[in-house]
């Protein structure tokens, strides 16, 4: 015969193990791949939500180009890419597109004796850095640029992305912008045959090999400068301006975009404005318009309606800009094209 205490003992542990059961229940898991640009607040949002939304993010930092290739293949829920895909591309592997917040490309050096924002540079100049024309910094173009600076004479030594890179895709937009000889040479797109310099995989690659490399040039987003405290330069802007990388130089790139662009894929390269740092860029969620599993939609746009809502803050600590409130509400209206069955999973019931 089974003793009152154990049986007491058993009916509380069939208590502990429901609560269990019941505390997995209630917590969604979601998984995306992609832009290491974003990575970083997408690690951040990721643990506020773990409570504050009930979903757990599991994101893997592998790239932009890779992104794209993942939510292809549907092997994650959402893909993540600073290049935007084109309409074309959209169509093709039935995806939604839409962003989740802006960013800043930056240059990095390491120079002997040059501090942090001491050093002009324009985009003809890193151009020319980039396709091999000037290889010192004691260059005569860039010493009169930066009279009362002590550039030493010191090989330059290019770094760019050697995977598939939404940053990449971003800066060489710049530079060919303002730079038709790159843009012949190098041209735009997430790889691009490089005409000098070492590749470094992702963002994190490629602050690390300028960080150790004397005389070293490379660009990263600018949550990964400020947070690895490297050296960063000003850029003269569109309108003649030489500016530092700033909250405030941001901010006034995002006033001059325009979000009624095709699948909110704005252009914030190289825009007008006194104030304004001329690379500045959404970064995109990818996500399947027909999903294979309705849940983990529904989960994915929670999230991010979630980081819309509460995740301003965190961005904003981390460097990042957040989407102005018209072009949020914008996308939670274009979630109404997700669906299963026939019917839409946005708004979640």
């Amino acid at each position: 015969m089974v003793s009152n205490r154990l049986l007491a003992l058993t009916a509380g542990m069939a208590v502990a193990i429901g609560i269990t059961a019941a505390a997995s229940a209630q917590q969604a898991s979601i998984t995306g791949a992609g832009a290491s640009f974003p990575a970083p607040l997408y690690q951040k949002w990721g643990e506020a939500a773990r409570q504050a939304a009930g979903i757990q993010l599991n994101y893997q930092s592998v790239g932009s180009g890779a992104g794209q290739t993942q939510i292809r293949n549907r092997t994650v829920d959402f893909g993540a890419s600073d290049a935007p895909m084109t309409d074309e591309q959209l169509q093709q592997n039935n995806l939604l597109q839409f962003p989740s917040t802006m960013g800043s490309i930056v240059p990095i050096v390491n120079i002997p004796g040059v501090a942090d924002h001491q050093l002009k540079l324009t985009g003809e100049l890193i151009s020319d850095i980039y396709l091999g024309k000037i290889t010192k910094w004691n260059d005569p173009k860039l010493v009169e640029l930066n009279r009362g600076v002590e550039l030493p004479n010191v090989a330059i030594a290019p770094v760019y992305r050697a995977d598939g890179s939404g940053t990449t895709y971003v800066w060489v937009s710049y530079l060919s912008a303002v730079s038709p000889e790159f843009k012949q040479k190098v041209g735009i797109g997430t790889s691009v045959k490089w005409v000098s310099g070492t590749g470094a995989r992702g963002n994190e690659g490629v602050a690390g090999t300028v960080r150790n490399v004397r005389g070293a040039i490379g660009y990263v987003e600018h949550a990964y400068a400020a947070q690895n405290k490297l050296t960063t330069t000003q850029l003269r802007n569109k309108d003649g301006n030489f500016v530092e990388p700033t909250t405030t130089s941001f901010q006034a790139a995002a006033e001059n975009a325009d979000w009624s662009a095709p699948n909110f894929a704005a252009n914030l390269v190289d825009t007008h404005g006194a104030t304004s740092w001329p690379i500045v860029t959404p970064t995109f969620i990818l996500l399947p318009k027909n999903p294979q599993d309705a849940t983990k939609a529904q989960n994915v746009m929670k999230f991010f309606d979630w980081a819309y809502k509460d995740g301003d803050a965190i961005a904003t600590e981390l460097e990042y800009i957040p989407l102005p409130p018209k072009v949020e509400d914008a996308i939670r209206a274009a979630w109404a094209g997700i669906s299963a069955d026939n019917k839409p999973l946005w708004p979640a019931r």
